[in-house]
């Protein structure tokens, strides 16, 4: 079973201005190691250097979509992140966030970073950041990459 994440979003900006947002911060931290364009984000995804996959793309949510019913907003631009099963997961779950919180630098609205809609790593409502309180998670070093303002708090979403 793959590893999957998902960064969902409540954004008035377009998904392929979020593409480019993305690759801004995947230049910053050294993600990808080869030329990637928002048109391969947009399209099949691209690898970074980890081998984890990243695509953004614009959701279809369900009428019973668990991030509008348990959270309140409806995502407009998604971020999915699958992880290689032969690297390393901490060191994919770093980049993540690196790329996470540069992402909540520049793009506006509510926000959710999600394993499978069972844990909920990050919540953005109302420009109020909050990280989960589970220290494998997050432990101190993550905490660092973080660029915002946060609260510790745990959420759940309503069938986990």
């Amino acid at each position: 079973m793959a590893v999957e994440y998902d960064l969902e979003m409540a954004t008035p900006m377009p998904a392929a201005q979020v593409a480019d947002e993305l690759l801004d911060a995947a230049r910053t931290n050294a993600v990808f190691d080869a030329p990637v364009g928002p048109e391969e984000l947009l399209a099949d995804g691209a690898l970074t250097r980890l081998g984890t996959w990243v695509k953004v793309y614009e959701p279809n949510p369900s009428p019973w979509d668990a991030v509008t019913s348990d959270l309140g907003f409806t995502a407009t631009v998604s971020i999915g992140f699958r992880f290689n099963k032969f690297t390393a997961m901490p060191e994919q779950d770093d980049d993540m966030v690196r790329l996470v919180s540069n992402l909540l630098d520049h793009v506006p609205g509510d926000a959710v970073l999600h394993f499978q809609l069972e844990k909920i790593w990050l919540l953005r409502r109302n420009g109020e950041l909050s990280v989960s309180e589970d220290p494998h998670a997050w432990p101190q070093h993550r905490l660092a990459f973080l660029s915002q303002p946060y609260r510790r708090a745990t959420h759940k979403f309503s069938g986990t």
